[in-house]
């Protein structure tokens, strides 16, 4: 059986694996040649630096909404945003009182909000259900209220991943279950789209990022099962979408996703921790090729500090590909490449060598 897939490649049945080598090449969508424009001189660690002097965080000042944020990718790019100076409303259905249907109690939305706070930030967690639409409309209400803007839009919600019936075809997975997923991945999005973009598009400058598991070029290939699959490439054409309305008001539109995820639930799979992590490796040679929270996080950071980043408008990008181009890397000083990783070494079985990759 595969493991479970979050956010991020994951190894593959043999029979999805040769079906997804043709036509797969670097896993990244329309990066322009390295320019002399850089996001943040200390991307890296959200601050700017001049002469080696630490000044004004990135992010200072800015305003984000990041939906989904209770753990994996979406608490690993809410804290990020933080530790660049900006005020980060965190939503989440799990909270220190209740459980949601993913069954996870050990993160909460409030420890999010904790977290982001801690890394420098302001954190605000406000426990929202993105299904509910006038929940999130007082969520967006309340973000007027107080800040009376909104820069960054983070579109994570998902939660779906106990809802997948692996290596089952359509007709067989349960369809409840599979609708489910649609309004997880798909509808979340939407809703919280139409109710945050008004106060976002109010000021030039917004960034609207949505947020999923694979880039174009991999996800044009079958992301086995049915319901999955359509849950994680919506968001691509999301995204793509908005960028044909959002530029009018001087904003950009654009897909973001992790590369092979360390969220608490895969290293819950392997039994290890974001410590000991390549212990995992005993079980399965190419999970050397993940990544932290972080790594996303701050691939996120780069984009949000970009004077330039519309020219990523309506493209699907990677973390490990904007790696390449701002220079950043992950908590362990590496800058891990998954998706060109899983073309060029995983999918042809090559032997898990990460010499080049990270």
């Amino acid at each position: 059986m595969p493991v479970p897939r979050g956010h991020g490649a994951l190894p593959l049945p043999p029979g999805q694996a040769r079906r997804n080598h043709a036509g797969n090449r670097t896993g990244d969508v329309g990066f322009p040649p390295q320019t002399a424009v850089r996001a943040a001189h200390g991307a890296r660690h959200g601050t700017e630096r001049r002469q080696g002097v630490e000044t004004r965080k990135a992010l200072e000042g800015k305003i984000a909404l990041v939906a989904g944020a209770t753990r994996g990718a979406g608490r690993g790019m809410a804290v990020e945003l933080g530790r660049a100076g900006a005020t980060v409303y965190v939503t989440g259905r799990t909270t220190r009182e209740r459980t949601s249907e993913t069954g996870r109690a050990d993160e909460t939305i409030e420890e999010t909000g904790e977290l982001v706070t801690a890394a420098g930030g302001t954190g605000v967690a406000v426990p929202t259900d993105h299904l509910d639409p006038e929940a999130v409309r007082a969520l967006v209400e309340r973000v007027d209220r107080e800040r009376g803007r909104l820069d960054i839009l983070v579109n994570d919600c998902w939660g779906g991943d106990n809802l997948v019936q692996w290596d089952r075809p359509m007709w067989e997975h349960d369809l409840d279950d599979g609708l489910r997923m649609l309004r997880l991945g798909i509808e979340t999005h939407i809703v919280t789209s139409r109710f945050a973009l008004p106060l976002l598009l109010r000021n030039p400058g917004g960034l609207v990022v949505e947020v999923t598991d694979g880039t174009a070029e991999s996800n044009r290939d079958y992301r086995e099962p049915f319901y999955y699959d359509l849950a994680k490439s919506a968001p691509i054409r999301m995204a793509f979408d908005l960028s044909h309305e959002v530029p009018a008001h001087g904003a950009t539109a654009l897909c973001l996703t992790p590369g092979w995820l360390r969220s608490e639930m895969m290293l819950a799979h392997f039994g290890v921790t974001e410590e000991n992590w390549r212990d995992g490796t005993a079980t399965d040679p190419y999970f050397a090729i993940s990544e932290s929270p972080a790594f996303v996080g701050r691939a996120l950071v780069a984009l949000a500090s970009d004077p330039e980043v519309a020219r990523w408008n309506g493209q699907a990008l990677s973390s490990g590909g904007l790696a390449r181009e701002y220079g950043f890397t992950d908590v362990d000083g590496s800058a891990p490449d998954c998706w060109r990783y899983r073309d060029e070494v995983q999918l042809p079985g090559k032997p898990a060598d990460t010499t080049g990759y990270r």
